[in-house]
């Protein structure tokens, strides 16, 4: 890592940021406070939505963008992690933050970052820290109307957890990531909770009774007004929204950006017609995207925890019945607790499993994924590669001229796949993607 001067090119950042990430993921918003501090606090220039969820909050996120830009504001997107390049995370009116740029952004801020870590190394900011310093300073300089933030994990203790928002938002509750934020719902709710702020309102998704609860309660004791898609859309889903992203969970989804939009105030003129031309027009690649390798169906789908595999189980299902034929399906997650979700509702619907293993080190290797499929599976299960199954951007060696294949699991596999199949994007910066 190069330790002083100025760097002049992308691929010594690259270095450098990868040593802030391997020194680990730090909790709490002290060091970010003192940051946004010496930086003249960028994220206070501008109006904030911030949004936290297990799962739904990039979809939402990506979809509040697009209502915003469909009335002609100029939007700030904040989201973590990228599929294939660093920029991904930092965007304005859906541009990725440059290479240059992140050059240019890492030379004003390592001197910035260093001046704690002077006098305690454990108060150097952290690797998502430092983004998150980039994205806000990026969002004042390019004068958005708006920033929409999304909580990297958690809420209360996320670097995020500085703004002041116009509206926060929870799009659901799930179990994930319960090392860090508590295996039972009321505690991951708690935790995701703590971006409400005094007298802000908040909007919640679809979540299960005990998490609205704790939400509830700690939204009144801070005097934050509730909007609930749940009471404003009811149960049945013919009453959401609809939007182009596939599947019932994203017309959640669109309810929930609908109901934020709601909740602004008149002067960002988000009328009906606006607010659905937006939801027509969101862009988030890899949730049950549909797309054509070599003349045969390919569906990427970035469902990678508990919650999502429900969600896998009812699309799947959806699709067996669509094409009369059980898709080929290729997985890999991160951790036994997420492969075993996963596997579970794969085996209800696979005619094959190809397992990979996404390169992270969180993730599961072959022996440990084998033995997560059940036993009651009776079809091939294979080991391979992103690299064998996709060996050009023209090619699916996997599945047969009538099969659908399917890729699912970890956003990290689907980034992966998006590399091998769009080489236009760049070479992938996995090394930099987990959080």
């Amino acid at each position: 890592m190069q330790t002083t001067g100025t760097f002049t090119d992308y691929a010594p950042v690259q270095d450098y940021l990868f040593g802030l990430k391997a020194r680990g993921v730090k909790f709490g918003i002290d060091r970010m406070r003192v940051l946004g501090e010496a930086l003249g606090h960028p994220e206070r220039s501008y109006p904030v939505i911030h949004v936290a969820g297990t799962n739904g909050k990039g979809s939402v996120s990506a979809m509040l963008d697009a209502i915003l830009q469909a009335a002609g504001w100029r939007t700030g997107l904040y989201t973590s992690p990228h599929l294939v390049k660093l920029g991904e995370r930092v965007q304005v009116n859906r541009r990725l933050l440059g290479e240059e740029e992140i050059v240019a952004y890492t030379n004003e801020l390592r001197p910035v970052a260093e001046r704690p870590a002077l006098f305690s190394a454990d108060d150097h900011p952290s690797f998502f820290e430092f983004m998150t310093a980039m994205a806000f300073l990026q969002f004042a300089r390019r004068r958005v109307d708006v920033g929409i933030i999304e909580v990297g994990l958690g809420g209360r203790l996320d670097a995020t957890n500085v703004v002041q928002p116009e509206v926060a938002v929870i799009t659901s509750i799930g179990l994930d990531h319960c090392d860090m934020l508590g295996d039972r719902l009321d505690l991951i709710a708690a935790e995701k909770a703590g971006i409400i702020k005094p007298g802000r309102p908040v909007v919640l998704g679809r979540m299960p009774a005990v998490a609205e609860e704790v939400i509830r309660k700690i939204a009144a004791e801070r005097s934050a007004p509730v909007h609930s898609v749940r009471e404003e859309f009811g149960e049945g889903i013919d009453r959401y929204p609809h939007t182009n992203l596939e599947g019932d969970y994203q017309r959640w989804n669109a309810a929930t950006a609908t109901l934020v939009a709601r909740r602004l105030p008149p002067r960002w003129k988000l009328g009906g017609e606006v607010i659905a031309r937006g939801l027509l027009h969101a862009n988030w690649p890899g949730r049950w995207q549909r797309l054509t390798v070599g003349g045969h169906p390919l569906i990427l789908d970035a469902s990678h925890n508990p919650e999502g595999a429900q969600v896998l189980d009812v699309n799947l299902t959806k699709l067996v019945a669509e094409t009369g034929r059980k898709p080929v399906i290729m997985t890999g997650a991160l951790g036994e607790y997420r492969a075993r979700a996963l596997l579970e509702v794969i085996a209800r619907h696979a005619r094959e499993i190809h397992l990979a293993i996404p390169h992270q080190a969180r993730a599961c290797g072959y022996e440990e994924l084998e033995h997560c499929v059940p036993a009651t599976f009776g079809g091939r299960v294979a080991r391979t590669t992103v690299a064998d199954v996709f060996p050009r951007p023209d090619r699916c060696t996997i599945g047969g001229a009538e099969d659908t294949v399917v890729v699912t699991g970890s956003i990290y596999l689907i980034g992966e796949v998006f590399e091998r199949l769009e080489p236009g994007r760049g070479a992938g910066e996995g090394r930099l993607q987990d959080f």
